[in-house]
């Protein structure tokens, strides 16, 4: 018989017994031979399946719960993002949020209206209002150098865009040539008094009345001006030396003497910067040596020069007087030029240089690229502003912060005006962008433009950094630029501008009682 078989016949045998036992029919200690068999009878017996059953039973539950887990999502991603949308205001549909930009202010037809910082400043060939303009489109030039390939790229898929819409908002947004020009022919034939440039000063301190100005308690040396004009600005000992091998000039600034006294107590706060003119872009500086008029400094410069450009070369040093709270005082200069007429030059060359006095007209102020192109068709005069370098430090920080002003010009007066945005904390910024005016061709020869670096000032006043001309009437390089634009019709022509300082002078001549002229400080 199986062994299965043996127990499924004990098993009911027991099962009987414990039944008898229940009822009493079996006596008590024959019943408690079998108590022990009895208990494990009592015990449930969990067979295979039962197991099988309950960890069927769990995975079915897991997958539940992944599934509404699954469910719940998809719920929310078809009907909840859709309603919220819905329900939106309609003002934030389409909003374009310009950040922490500045204002840009214009002028049309002698009104003044503000434009983002990244609005294109156009008259006339900006897409009609109510149609969003991408950042990149404001940066206009196709040909002039710095300005990114990828903003040209977009200007052109935004044009395909509007095209459309621009056609039929033309007539509204983009008036005929004559309408356009009238205002400037109206303003050119007023008889206003001639226009004096010293009004960029004074315009721009009307916002500063009543405030707290640095430069008025800067200390300054006891002497007056023609004292320290005619004294001696002290002098400066230097060593050069060219190393052939690595080709660079190697400049050790040892001491200076006998410097003049900027401050009251009778000191100054020297130090010494440092330029391998022309290039303006490497520059050293030396430390601050504070409260003497005997600094020894001992520093070491190199230049990465070859000799044969040294004949072209000129060292450039600056010395100043440092201060805290205002801006630096500059003492005098010292030009090296001519190295190979130097005594044991390329060896070591010990030299002892006067310091040179230099008044505010001679300081370098920076320079200005952009680019000029006149469509004669259209009467419209593009100018790209590009970007500038080196400007002169107008704040405490020894930084900037840099915007231009570009005024029309006619006879002395000023028609319009338009300005770039303001760059934050730079002596180097960079602009790429457009300011169009709306000049008709029988009066480009009449007109000319004014251009002003201004330092843009929270508290207190705008500062003119420097400024340059172009035109007709300008000198030298404005002259010719002016030239090369009108030569050269609908092609952008750049280049750099050197900025010079205002000098007002006063002249019985004029119309106006008063005029400025330009006044550019000598190459070092």
């Amino acid at each position: 018989m199986p062994a299965e078989r043996e127990d499924e016949i004990c098993r009911e045998a027991l099962e009987l017994l414990s039944d008898l036992c229940s009822r009493g029919e079996v006596q008590n200690d024959n019943c408690l031979d079998f108590i022990y068999y009895f208990r494990d009878l009592a015990r449930p017996r969990y067979t295979d399946s039962d197991v099988s059953v309950s960890l069927l039973s769990l995975l079915v539950t897991a997958c539940g719960l992944a599934l509404f887990s699954v469910s719940l999502f998809v719920s929310w991603k078809l009907c909840w993002v859709p309603w919220s949308s819905r329900f939106l205001p309609n003002v934030f549909k389409g909003a374009h949020f310009l950040g922490d930009q500045q204002p840009v202010l214009t002028e049309v037809d002698g009104e003044e209206r503000e434009y983002s910082e990244d609005a294109c400043v156009k008259h006339m060939t900006g897409p009609p209002a109510g149609v969003a303009v991408p950042d990149s489109a404001m940066k206009i030039s196709h040909t002039s150098p710095d300005i990114p390939l990828e903003a040209q790229s977009k200007v052109e898929k935004n044009h395909l865009h509007t095209i459309a819409r621009d056609r039929v908002q033309r007539q509204i947004t983009e008036p005929t040539s004559s309408v356009r020009h009238h205002s400037i022919r109206r303003q050119m034939n007023l008889s206003n008094p001639d226009f004096n440039p010293g009004q960029f000063q004074r315009q721009e301190s009307l916002s500063g009345l009543g405030r707290i100005k640095p430069e008025l308690y800067k200390q300054r040396s006891v002497d007056g001006e023609e004292g320290r004009r005619a004294d001696s600005c002290g002098r400066l000992h230097f060593v050069l030396k060219f190393d052939c091998d690595l080709e660079q000039l190697i400049v050790k600034i040892h001491k200076a003497e006998d410097l003049p006294a900027k401050d009251f107590s009778g000191t100054s706060d020297p130090y010494v910067k440092i330029y391998l003119l022309p290039d303006r872009m490497t520059k050293h500086q030396t430390k601050v040596h504070r409260k003497t008029l005997q600094p020894v400094f001992d520093e070491v410069f190199l230049f990465p020069v070859t000799y044969a450009e040294l004949p072209g070369r000129k060292l450039h040093f600056s010395v100043y007087d440092f201060d805290r709270f205002s801006r630096h005082d500059l003492i005098g200069q010292v030009v090296v030029d001519s190295f190979l007429d130097l005594p044991d030059f390329p060896r070591e060359t010990r030299l002892c240089r006067d310091i040179q006095y230099v008044t505010s007209d001679n300081v370098d102020l920076g320079e200005l690229m952009f680019s000029l192109c006149y469509l004669p068709t259209a009467g419209r005069l593009t100018i790209t502003m590009i970007k500038a370098r080196n400007l002169k430090a107008m704040d405490i920080t020894g930084a900037s912060d840099p915007y231009v002003k570009v005024s029309l010009m006619c006879e002395g007066r000023r028609l319009k005006k338009r300005k770039t945005s303001t760059k934050r904390n730079t002596l180097n910024p960079v602009y790429n962008e457009a300011i169009v005016f709306d000049v008709p061709p029988e009066n480009i020869d009449q007109i000319s433009l004014l251009i002003a670096v201004m330092d843009y000032d929270r508290v207190g006043h705008n500062e003119v950094i420097g400024v340059c001309r172009v035109g007709n009437e300008a000198k030298s390089l404005g002259r010719d630029h002016w030239g090369e634009m009108l030569s050269y019709p609908r092609k952008p022509i750049a280049h750099w501008h050197p900025l010079v300082e205002w000098v007002a002078t006063t002249g019985g001549g004029s119309q106006g009682g008063s005029t400025n002229s330009l006044k550019a400080p000598p190459s070092p």
